[in-house]
């Protein structure tokens, strides 16, 4: 039997030649062009340290849940629930904390209560993401079918908790603390956590055989399931990681937005999917990584902000992000074509 741990195979090229062909590198340097582009055209606006802080408190939410994505599509699957699984965990925190506070009101609860609220809105985004696994893995239900089914179904679930309306009682000390709350160099905490969580799972894709089995199931299921690797158990709990990010980011930006804010979350599926995409992750799996995608979540919220700036219309915005989400697939098919002629 042929040992899983050595897949897939390291190029044995010049460090030079490994990065100039490596995808990251030309989005990390469009990412700094419109950096360079958008702070020459408005130096006073743009290249601010506070513009930066909303910047990057305005991209944490995503990028949690774009990293978990990143796994998924990985693996050649996708999941368009997220973006639902982030609001329930946000409405049933947000309930649980209600529900344990006096007169229902739990602006003045302790960090008990919102203990276990975090803790349900992480148990509530594992389970959807257990049950898309079950039913992508073990049912072999096409992922697109099974995730865009419970898109719905936790959308329509959290709307149900609270008669379709928005939670908005939320504690204050979370939203002085996770929300709001800033370190030496104030350094939003918000940001602090989405990073680190980047850092962890970054780790975990490129470094443990966890990471090693996504990447491999991902290029061949076939010869990874006779390579010894279990896929089913692992596209399961690929799925289940995806929702328990999904969680989450739903705890964060409850704390932030000081609600469950439905409607601020509908397409946050189609924006991590563009940011994974963008950030050189194959979506015909087994390529990817966790910086491509930190650089391709970062990419529209340039462009957004630069624009915003500058006083570019919206539609011209949606535009340009959905020209560059093109180009990006374009170019990973391309890629794609090529290393096949090889």
């Amino acid at each position: 039997m042929t040992s899983t741990d050595t897949l897939p195979t390291a190029e044995r090229r010049p460090l030079s030649k490994r990065l100039v062909s490596a995808n990251t590198f030309w989005i990390a340097l469009v990412l700094l062009a419109l950096i360079v582009v958008f702070g020459a055209l408005a130096p006073e606006s743009f290249l601010t340290f506070q513009n930066f802080q909303y910047l990057f408190i305005e991209t944490s939410v995503l990028l949690v849940i774009a990293v978990g994505m990143t796994f998924v599509i990985i693996t050649g699957g996708i999941d368009l629930s997220v973006g639902s699984v982030l609001i329930f965990a946000g409405m049933i925190s947000a309930k649980t904390m209600e529900w344990m506070s006096p007169g229902q009101d739990a602006s003045s609860a302790g960090w008990g209560v919102i203990l276990v609220g975090m803790v349900v809105a992480i148990a509530g985004g594992s389970l959807w993401g257990l049950v898309n696994g079950l039913l992508v893995a073990r049912a072999n239900i096409p992922p697109l079918i099974v995730t865009l089914g419970t898109l719905g179904a936790a959308l329509g679930v959290a709307s149900l908790l609270n008669d379709g309306s928005n939670a908005r009682s939320v504690p204050t000390a979370l939203r002085d603390s996770l929300g709001h709350g800033t370190l030496e160099g104030n350094i939003p905490n918000i940001v602090v956590v989405a990073a680190a969580i980047t850092v962890i799972f970054g780790l975990v894709l490129h470094t443990t055989r966890f990471g090693r089995y996504t990447f491999a199931i991902g290029s061949n299921p076939e010869a990874a399931r006779r390579s010894g690797i279990g896929v089913t158990r692992h596209l399961t709990n690929v799925y289940l990681l995806t929702g328990f990010l999904a969680g989450i980011a739903g705890f964060m930006s409850l704390a932030y937005y000081q609600s469950t804010t439905i409607s601020g979350h509908t397409t946050d599926n189609l924006n991590a999917i563009a940011g994974v995409v963008m950030g050189g992750t194959s979506l015909f799996g087994g390529v990817g990584t966790i910086l491509g995608t930190v650089i391709g979540v970062f990419i529209p919220a340039v462009l957004k902000k630069g624009f915003n700036i500058i006083g570019v219309q919206d539609y011209w915005q949606q535009i340009a992000v959905g020209a560059v989400l093109v180009t990006a697939v374009w170019f990973d098919q391309k890629r794609r074509r090529a290393n096949n002629k090889r």
